[in-house]
């Protein structure tokens, strides 16, 4: 039963992944033949496929003859790196997606040093190859370059290379000759990458290396059998290496899948070597071990990697709550985040203390932060959050922050303003590599100078320039670092905005509201050039005379509001800020919103 290989497919976010394995689908016979296709089939969420990224790994089958193809699509954003290195132990080798113009980039060199130290098989694929500004040859020496870097063994070193084009499903053994199929990549499969040991005479064991959650039967367990054979409604047992002293929970195994294309088909029994899931398990939880009943044997795992960042996720409290949103309790916020905690296990949800209607969220980025929000509000729930923080650590003694490894590649004209203002954010610059016209730059930056930077970045080189950041390591605390050199227009009044009252406010700056929007007093509606908060009245009618009709005058001339994405508005926030978020509105607010309550907070705090 060699016949069976186990591959999982990382790269950098954006480099083309779930674009190439939906040609292996397409190409393997999946499809019916007049079946409609949807593009990039497995990011199967909106958010995913809104934003062009994988959040989640997913699981498909092919079959290439008669072997079976085990293909996890693992997400290549940073805040997902947790993802990656579970799925990683289910795989017996990896194929490495690189950009034939951007080359490898840090979430490329966060998941490929994973795999080597898994001691699996690299097959190297330059995708893109058909963009008009590819660089093939530099990409690479600079693959190459990486596998040295991250002390790949020799084997490793003489891992295959191929050159493909997702978009038009072909790949080719040479850079400098355009493939037909994807032929040249399955056999590469074939021959390169070991099938899994098949030792089906030991007791079952399986290490959950993810979990799916369905409303009907719970949680699904997915995991690849190390040894041993499983059937329908065998009794099992379950325990954890990180808890030893815990006695093994005994369950029954309800129902058993296999991965097949797209589907999850129901088996009856399932030997070592598959990649399968199973339900029936109540609490299972990532790392735990399945085993044959008596036979408890825990498998080791990696921890999980500690959160490094947390936000406030509070019921809201202003003027306008409870207008626009299903679910606005703290019992349904809470009940809602703890189901999220289910599916992902880098999160962590606490309760504040002497708070009921509080909780703090911890994650690994303010991109999964951002996108648990999101989807939240399109779930109907109303509430409001503060501004990232980051968490700290003592080690040794000595108050240690996290740091991020940061490459930033821009055109050779914008450098300057990049490296000033990453230096100001605290930023060390490590390397600098021409890139054709452009110029790649690697810093290492505290978190906390990233809040709010990608928004400037943008500005900065007029939307040309590329950031990638992947957390590296913690590093002593580094200082104070100014957050926000902008201020606040806040309204004074509750109502709504009138053209009069815009027009008066946009003089002392960018506002984000229009005419008819309803405004509550403290709510931010523009960002002020200068560094104070500035309150303005928006409500403002004009005075009307005996000897004047308010619509006599000249036509008012207003700037076009500034309209801000979710991730915006959590970069936008000073810390004594909060966003309300609605399924229908996203608003800025300060926490405190009567105007002299706030004036007396702030000379206390001077």
């Amino acid at each position: 039963m060699d016949k069976l290989r186990n591959v999982a497919i990382i790269a950098h976010v954006d480099h083309g992944k779930t674009t190439l394995v939906d040609e292996m689908l397409k190409q393997s016979g999946v499809y019916r033949e007049n079946q409609e296709v949807v593009d990039r089939v497995m990011d199967s969420n909106d958010l995913e496929r809104e934003r062009g990224i994988t959040i989640m790994a997913k699981n498909t089958a092919v079959w290439y003859g008669d072997t079976k193809i085990n293909i996890v699509d693992t997400p290549g954003h940073a805040d997902f790196g947790g993802e990656v290195e579970r799925i990683l132990k289910m795989v017996n080798g990896v194929i490495l997606l690189v950009d034939a113009a951007e080359g490898p980039m840090p979430q490329t060199r966060f998941v490929l040093s994973r795999a080597l130290e898994m001691g699996h098989r690299v097959i190297v694929v330059v995708n893109k190859i058909d963009r008009p500004d590819q660089r093939i040859h530099e990409v690479v020496d600079e693959v190459l370059e990486l596998l040295m870097d991250l002390d790949a063994t020799d084997e490793q070193l003489d891992s295959p290379m191929l050159f493909c084009s997702g978009r038009q499903g072909t790949a080719s053994y040479s850079p400098d000759v355009v493939g037909t199929d994807l032929k040249p990549l399955f056999e590469t499969i074939l021959e390169y990458i070991p099938a899994p040991e098949m030792d089906t005479e030991s007791p079952f064991q399986m290490l959950v290396s993810s979990i799916d959650y369905n409303e009907y039967v719970g949680r699904i367990a997915i995991g690849r059998i190390e040894r041993g054979v499983i059937r329908q409604n065998q009794e099992i047992e379950v325990c954890n290496y990180h808890n030893p002293d815990d006695a093994p929970v005994k369950a029954k195994a309800v129902s058993l899948y296999q991965f097949d294309g797209l589907n999850r088909v129901p088996v009856t029994e399932a030997g070592a070597g598959n990649i399968i899931a199973m339900s029936g398990i109540g609490d299972v939880t990532i790392g735990d071990t399945i085993c044959a009943r008596g036979a408890a044997e825990p498998l080791p795992f990696v921890k999980i990697s500690a959160p490094t960042l947390e936000m406030t996720f509070s019921v809201n409290d202003s003027p306008f709550a409870g207008r626009e949103g299903k679910f606005v309790t703290s019992r349904q916020i809470k009940d809602r985040l703890m189901r999220e905690t289910l599916k992902d296990v880098s999160l962590r949800v606490t309760e504040i203390e002497g708070s009921t209607d509080g909780f703090n969220v911890a994650g690994r980025g303010e991109m999964s932060l951002s996108i648990l929000i999101e989807t939240m509000r399109r779930e109907g729930y109303e509430f409001q959050v503060s501004p990232p923080r980051v968490l700290y650590q003592e080690i040794n003694g000595v108050r240690c922050e996290p740091v991020e490894r940061v490459v930033v590649d821009v055109p050779s004209d914008y450098m300057g303003s990049v490296m000033e203002k990453l230096g100001a954010r605290k930023g060390d610059f490590i390397e600098m590599t021409p890139v054709g016209n452009r110029m790649k730059l690697e810093f290492l930056v505290p978190s906390r100078g990233l809040f709010g930077y990608r928004n400037e970045f943008l500005t900065d080189t007029k939307g040309e320039g590329i950031l990638a950041s992947v957390f590296e390591r913690y590093e002593p605390y580094k200082g104070e670092i100014a957050r926000r050199s902008t201020g606040s227009l806040i309204a004074f009044e509750t109502g709504e905005a009138v053209a009069y009252g815009i027009w008066n406010a946009q003089e002392r700056g960018a506002m984000f509201i229009t005419p008819g929007t309803k405004v509550y007093a403290g709510m931010v509606v523009g960002v002020c050039p200068k560094s104070d908060d500035v309150s303005v009245n928006v409500c403002r009618t004009k005075h009307l005379t005996n000897t004047r009709a308010s619509g006599s005058d000249e036509a008012l001339r207003l700037i076009p509001a500034r309209q801000m994405s979710l991730e915006q508005c959590l970069e936008f926030l000073a810390d004594d800020e909060l966003l309300e978020v609605t399924p229908k509105n996203l608003r800025l607010r300060k926490r405190i919103l009567d105007h002299s309550q706030r004036m007396k907070a702030v000379m206390r705090n001077k």
